[in-house]
């Protein structure tokens, strides 16, 4: 299955509507990465899912790695998520 084109072309769609998105965002309400702390952390989350979602499917030497980087890169997505409904760096505390 992993041989397959579509296996492989798909994350890199899926990262890349990602981060279009993301610029898009920035730019339809204005506000400016580094200036907002929740934007800011957003988009740091979204590099952080990249990466470990690379490590995941490719990267990772061992299927321990890779059982790590997918349970964080699942983490990391809910963080994305819950930044974007509270717009808060810590959607979590209370």
């Amino acid at each position: 299955m992993l041989a397959r084109r579509w296996v492989r072309v798909v994350p890199h769609v899926v990262d890349t509507v990602l981060l279009a998105s993301a610029i898009a965002l920035a730019v339809m309400i204005g506000q400016h990465p580094l200036t907002h702390d929740w934007l800011t952390a957003k988009l740091a989350g979204l590099f952080a899912y990249i990466v470990l979602g690379t490590i995941a499917l490719k990267r990772g030497p061992t299927p321990g790695i890779r059982i790590a980087a997918f349970c964080g890169a699942i983490l990391v997505f809910a963080y994305i998520v819950a930044i974007a409904m509270m717009k808060s760096v810590l959607p979590f505390s209370g």
